[in-house]
């Protein structure tokens, strides 16, 4: 028997010594895979639960996040090489690098589309994470990094859309940081310290090449590495509730890492399709002198410009985006009636009550979106009422009071718990703002009139 346990010991030491890479290598392939090895094991654990790495309770989206943070990097490098941001020469250096530079038209469509994609991306890691409830204790925080992070990425794509320098890039940014003047008393001067002067020009393409080839990554490295290590201080990605007495384990080698690199491939492989076959945009060269009709945001934020269509400037673009961060900061600290990680949707219940409120927040919006088009106006209306109230503050507390009085009904006709509530107004606003996203890019013509 000692015998025995002698063996089994000096072959779990041996096991253990495997994957953590401590064995001394043999030649400088061994050396290389223990290399390997060491580096995914400093990033996951040696061991982990079964049910987590299931691609439909994560569906790799975390992975996919940091390969097209990666891939931005790269390619972002190789294009620093030919891009010269100044006015006078950053539309022609474009130019050059697609017609003379050797695979750099596939180098700006890579770097193109993988920045779209770490948007979306990202943005669905969000949801995946609020859908399977990965915000509960100990992970409130964990949540709050991962909003920080999205925040992050939106912003450094936004710096980098004006580089292009075309008529595109530059009326797209001129009409989103026209935004920030509808900041009572501080919103002109904020708007001039983002452009670096009075408007779109060489100082603000220089300040905006160095905040998204500098500043933004070394941000996003520093949150995404805090982010990674308070997954790990958490115990990994949320285990599926029912599966947390499973005691069956797995090693990250081969069994997850197989599936991160088949993930990999995949978006790689998608990644090239879209540059092979996509050409990244590139209009007139900019000129200040001449607006397209219509001029629209950088997509991401065309759901704000939509929302200025249909409030009081200051209530679509300050106030109601402001109340909807707060609700998403929130919603870890909100006392619960139950912590359900790892679930769907919950429940069966909490299944049915995100689709009836993906369809009543359809219903509504649309149905708003028309009627403030073709039937009322509300800043149009006769009287000395100041536009601020009569087409601000007034839709804005019947919006409110839609709001309140939907998480009302689920709680209280559906019999729903605080987590089924707060899901449905979550999936309310979500839904809604997807559709004023949608309609703002693909409804809205010359003088942003709506058109079908």
């Amino acid at each position: 028997m000692d015998n025995n346990s002698s063996k089994e010991n000096i072959l779990v030491r041996i096991k253990k010594s495997i994957y953590t890479g401590s064995i001394n290598p043999k030649d400088e392939n061994d050396r290389i895979r223990l290399a390997i090895k060491s580096f995914i094991l400093h990033l996951h654990p040696r061991m982990i639960n079964e049910s987590t790495i299931k691609f439909n309770h994560t569906f790799g989206l975390g992975g996919m996040a940091v390969l097209l943070f990666v891939i931005q990097i790269f390619t972002g490098i190789l294009l620093r090489f030919v891009y010269e941001p100044f006015p006078g020469r950053a539309f022609d250096s474009i130019l050059y690098l697609q017609n003379e530079v050797l695979f750099g038209q596939l180098i700006r469509n890579i770097h193109h589309w993988s920045g779209i994609l770490l948007i979306l991306i990202t943005f669905l890691h969000l949801l995946r994470t609020y859908f399977t409830g990965a915000f509960h204790p100990p992970r409130q925080f964990n949540w709050v990094l991962g909003l920080f992070l999205l925040i992050l990425v939106v912003f450094s794509n936004f710096t980098g859309y004006l580089l292009p320098w075309d008529q595109l890039a530059y009326w797209a940014i001129t009409v989103s940081t026209n935004m920030l003047e509808y900041i009572p008393l501080i919103g002109s001067s904020l708007r001039e310290l983002v452009l670096g002067g009075s408007e779109v020009g060489n100082s603000t393409l220089l300040l905006f090449y160095n905040f998204h080839t500098g500043i933004f990554p070394i941000l996003i490295i520093i949150v995404m590495s805090f982010h990674f290590w308070r997954v790990r201080k958490a115990g990994g990605v949320v285990i599926p509730e029912g599966n947390n007495s499973e005691t069956k384990m797995v090693t990250t080698i081969p069994h997850l890492v197989a599936k991160e690199f088949v993930a990999a491939l995949v978006l790689i492989s998608l990644i090239l399709l879209l540059a092979l076959f996509f050409d990244a945009p590139l209009l007139d060269k900019a000129n200040p002198n001449f607006s397209p009709n219509p001029s629209k945001a950088p997509w991401y934020f065309m759901g704000i410009q939509e929302m200025i269509l249909h409030f009081h400037p200051l209530v679509g673009a300050i106030i109601i985006p402001l109340i909807l961060m707060l609700f998403l900061f929130l919603i870890p600290y909100l006392k619960y009636d139950t912590d359900k990680s790892g679930i769907w949707f919950y429940s069966d219940r909490g299944i049915s009550t995100a689709k009836i409120s993906a369809i009543t927040a359809s219903a509504i919006t649309i149905a708003g979106i028309i009627l403030n088009e073709y039937v009322l106006d509300l800043s149009t209306l006769p009287g000395n009422i100041p536009p601020l109230i009569s087409n601000g503050l007034v839709p804005l507390l019947i919006l409110l009071g839609i709001l309140y009085g939907f998480y009302k009904i689920i709680r209280n006709k559906y019999s729903a718990d605080k987590n089924e509530a707060v899901q449905a107004l979550f999936v309310f606003i979500l839904v809604s703002f997807i559709i004023l996203t949608l309609t703002g890019i693909i409804f809205r013509g010359p003088g942003m009139a709506l058109g079908f």
